[in-house]
């Protein structure tokens, strides 16, 4: 198998850690306008827990007790952010996500350790990626450090809805939006960045389902040079309706090709997408159309010291027919193994379980997330 001809150095996962590693938007309108409430510390819950079946928790949306919430200023700077309880956002209807879809979201998780740490994973590249996003949409946007402080102070204000380790985490979703009144698709005057989290269960609690994918002709994708690395609201209109066709017709998800030439695979909607070849791990490149997501770059990084080759290129759809393994990366599923991929009527499968590339490269992720994993590399900030 691929993982001991590249493996000849560590006999199994746990040698190589030693050597390498050594460690809602609430409501249904859309959003303008903030009702301030500044919230102390003093004014949290203290239990350790909120009263929820942690071992039942699904992924609908669990209304946690603070946002946390800033809105820029006339010079485009950021004020000074403050806590907000749910309830006293006000939301807007005729601005904000409404003015032609100008907004930007994050997706990120906080996860509760085994020793009861509440752990962010590389918040910065989140940080980073939407600061970069409100430059190519001429938007103001809050400093890495606004953003990071921000998130903090909502886990930290939502500590109790963290859940006990091993049962999934708190999903957060950094938003930033124009809010201000403006003039057919010019920029807004203001924006608001909220950040709000729900916990949700582990994506796959067994770690061995796996995902059936479509490949979609239809659709037309950002070309060279679009908005493929901004998490624009805006991406996702178009790609929930192939989504909902698809599922149902009984997929789980929808495989997309490149709109220039049609010939490339590109990624799955809200997912990169990557195919294991014997010892190498192919990938399609973010040139532009494709966002580079914080798992994906986390995961080539563990492939590399792992010892195997990763290919970032063009990825012909006929690739798919030599694929051993195919898995997806993402905030929401971690790493998510792909047990089939169907494309014009011939479905192709792979190998799915216990054993394979796809699975060791998820432990080893999902220990550094946890805190199982000694982080030598710095990727987790300890906030708790």
């Amino acid at each position: 198998m691929a993982l001991r001809r590249c493996l000849p150095q560590y006999s199994t996962t746990s040698s190589y850690l030693s050597k390498i590693w050594g460690f809602r938007m609430h409501g249904t309108k859309a959003a303008a306008s903030v009702v301030e409430e500044h919230v102390s510390g003093a004014e949290r819950e203290d239990e350790e827990y909120a009263d929820v079946d942690w071992d039942n928790l699904g992924f609908s949306l669990v209304r946690t007790d603070f946002m946390f919430a800033t809105k820029s200023c006339r010079d485009g700077n950021f004020e000074q952010g403050y806590l907000s309880r749910y309830g006293n956002i006000e939301l807007n209807p005729a601005a904000g996500i409404l003015n032609y879809g100008q907004g930007l979201i994050e997706g990120m998780k906080a996860y509760r350790g085994e020793d009861g740490r509440v752990l962010l994973f590389r918040p910065e590249l989140n940080a980073m990626r939407m600061k970069i996003g409100a430059e190519r949409m001429c938007m103001h946007s809050p400093s890495v450090h606004q953003f990071i402080e921000g998130v903090k102070q909502t886990v930290l204000a939502n500590r109790r809805w963290v859940p006990p380790p091993g049962k999934g985490s708190l999903y957060l979703r950094p938003l930033l939006f124009g809010s201000g009144a403006s003039l057919g698709v010019a920029a807004a005057s203001e924006y608001t960045f909220l950040v709000f989290g729900s916990p949700v269960q582990n994506y796959f609690k067994e770690g061995t389902a796996a995902l059936n994918l479509y490949v979609e002709e239809v659709i037309p994708r950002a070309y060279l040079g679009g908005t493929g690395g901004v998490k624009a609201i805006s991406n996702y209109g178009p790609v929930l309706e192939v989504m909902r066709r698809a599922k149902s017709r009984g997929f789980s998800d929808v495989l997309y090709l490149d709109a220039d030439t049609g010939k490339n695979i590109e990624e799955v909607s809200a997912a990169n997408i990557f195919l294991v070849k014997g010892n190498t791990i192919v990938t399609p490149a973010t040139s532009g159309t494709i966002l580079g997501g914080i798992t994906r770059k986390s995961i080539i990084e563990i492939a590399l010291d792992l010892g195997y080759k990763v290919e970032e290129r063009s990825v012909p759809v006929e690739e798919l027919k030599e694929a051993e393994e195919v898995f997806c990366t993402g905030t929401a599923a971690g790493v998510a193994s792909v047990g089939s991929i169907t494309f014009k009527n011939t479905r192709t499968e792979y190998k799915v379980g216990d054993g394979i590339v796809t699975q060791q490269l998820r432990s080893i992720l999902v220990g550094i997330q946890t805190g199982s994993i000694q982080d030598t590399k710095d990727w987790v900030l300890q906030i708790a």
